[in-house]
Formats: structure tokens, C-alpha cells, sequence
């Protein structure tokens, strides 16, 4: 199915996770891709893969914290193709603390990746974005709906981009521009995989909350972003997806 034909889109965090399995999804739903990542190796990787599956993609490097790098990673993917219909915000960084320890520097850094970013990117794409009824899709987290143990940083973070993604959602709504975000919850990537855990933490309980099986690959995030990229959710807005087998059920 190419519901995304004819579509520029630009992604960050597309070097790894999620970020990469939205940017192979929506080349395989047919649209050009602008990938963006700090890393280069692996965004390199990505965009190879996209190519190498018949897809059209480009890799810039960007700092997403950067507001001179985010301006000419907006701009660039919008010259690439002469347009820009959609923005998937997936770029972020995790960590975990006992709340009383947490360092001012790195929450600093979490917010900074997390929300600047986030922030970054949609000012920059939205005069782009309102020229062809674009849309953005921004990644929340099951943390910003309920309490996270040890992830006070990212859920603050993340809580801030689902406030961030509704504003903008009726803010920009009757001007025909649509953003949601996707709260993932139980995925199995790098980032969550390589995180540090601080001393006594016990995420047992978890197991017991969850409605599905999982963990579940980045590719289930992917195709729930394909969706509000495209037509088919034409008539949502200002919405978030849990992708989680049902954890906060």
C-alpha cells in the first residue's frame, strides 16, 4: 500500500529504534524520506537500507538540540523535493534516576533532546507543513500519562511534548495542518536496552501490567505513525496512541 506516495518526509532519530522503522515504513508507504540523526554511521545505514529496498531517502547530520542545525536540516529536506508533508519528531534519550539524584546537567540534556528538539523541529517545519495540509507526529510516552519510578527526567520531558503536540494541534488545526503523537510503552530498542539503571531499581512489576506479550519491535511503533501520516487519519487530531499491549490498561 503507498498511502504516503508523492510525500516528503523528515525524520529524526532515524540512525536507530523506532526512528529508523518509521523512516523504512514510510519510504515502503512511498515517500521520499529527509532522515536525520546525530550519529552518522547509522543514519548512513538507514538510508542505505531505504535505497536498497527501492526507496528514495537522504541523511543529513543535526544536532536536534541545535536550533542552526535543526533550521538547515528543515530547510534542506524542503529544498531536496520542493516540499515537506510530514514531520515525525522520533529522536530522544533515556535515562533512569532515583528522583533525589538527579544531576541539574542531565536533565538539562534530557530536556534539551527531548523537548527542544521536539520544539526545534516543529517550528521550523510548520510554515512548510501549512503550504500542503502536512502533518507531524511527535513521540510522547506511556511516562506522560502515569507515573514513571526512576524516569522523572524523561517523563517530565515527555509530558512536555504531549502538551506541545496538542497545542499545536488546535492551534494550527483550521489552518488544515494535522499533529498527533504516539505514547510507546514495552518496546525493544537500543535505547531502552542500553540504559543505565540506578541502584535497587526492580521493574518487575511491569510484567504483571501488561495485556500483551511483549516486548515488541520498533516496526509496530512504525506502522501506527505510517497510519497518522497518512489520509487515513485524515479526521485525527491532537491525539495520542498508547502503543503499549495495554500496560496502562
Amino acid at each position: 500500500m503507498k498511502r504516503l506516495e508523492g510525500k516528503v518526509a523528515l525524520v529524526t532519530g532515524a540512525g536507530s529504534g523506532i526512528g529508523r522503522a518509521v523512516a523504512l515504513r514510510l519510504a515502503q508507504e512511498g515517500a521520499r524520506v529527509f532522515c536525520v540523526d546525530l550519529q552518522a554511521e547509522p543514519l548512513e545505514q538507514t538510508c542505505e537500507s531505504v535505497l536498497s529496498s527501492g526507496g528514495i531517502a537522504l541523511a543529513r547530520r543535526c544536532d536536534v538540540s541545535n536550533e542552526a542545525e535543526v533550521r538547515a536540516s528543515v530547510a534542506a529536506a524542503a529544498a531536496a523535493w520542493g516540499r515537506l508533508d510530514h514531520l515525525s519528531n522520533m529522536a530522544g534519550i533515556l535515562r533512569f534516576d532515583h528522583f533525589h539524584e538527579i544531576a541539574l546537567e542531565d536533565f538539562r540534556r534530557v530536556i534539551e533532546v527531548n523537548v527542544y528538539g521536539t520544539f526545534l523541529f516543529c517550528r521550523e517545519a510548520i510554515p512548510h507543513l501549512l503550504k500542503v495540509g502536512g502533518n507531524i507526529v511527535n513521540t510522547a510516552s506511556t511516562s506522560s500519562h502515569a507515573g514513571l519510578p526512576w524516569g522523572g527526567v524523561y517523563s517530565s520531558s515527555k509530558g512536555a511534548v504531549l502538551a506541545m503536540t496538542r497545542t499545536i494541534a488546535v492551534e494550527y488545526g483550521r489552518l488544515g495542518l494535522r499533529a498527533n503523537s504516539v505514547s510507546p510503552g514495552d518496546i525493544a530498542t537500543p535505547m531502552s536496552k542500553g540504559v543505565k539503571m540506578p541502584e535497587g531499581v526492580d521493574f518487575s512489576w511491569m510484567d504483571r501490567c501488561k495485556a500483551l506479550a511483549g516486548p515488541r519491535p520498533p516496526e509496530v511503533v512504525a506502522g501506527v505513525v505510517a497510519m497518522l501520516a497518512s489520509d487515513d487519519a485524515a479526521h485525527i487530531n491532537g491525539e495520542d496512541i498508547r502503543i503499549d499491549g495495554g500496560t496502562l490498561s
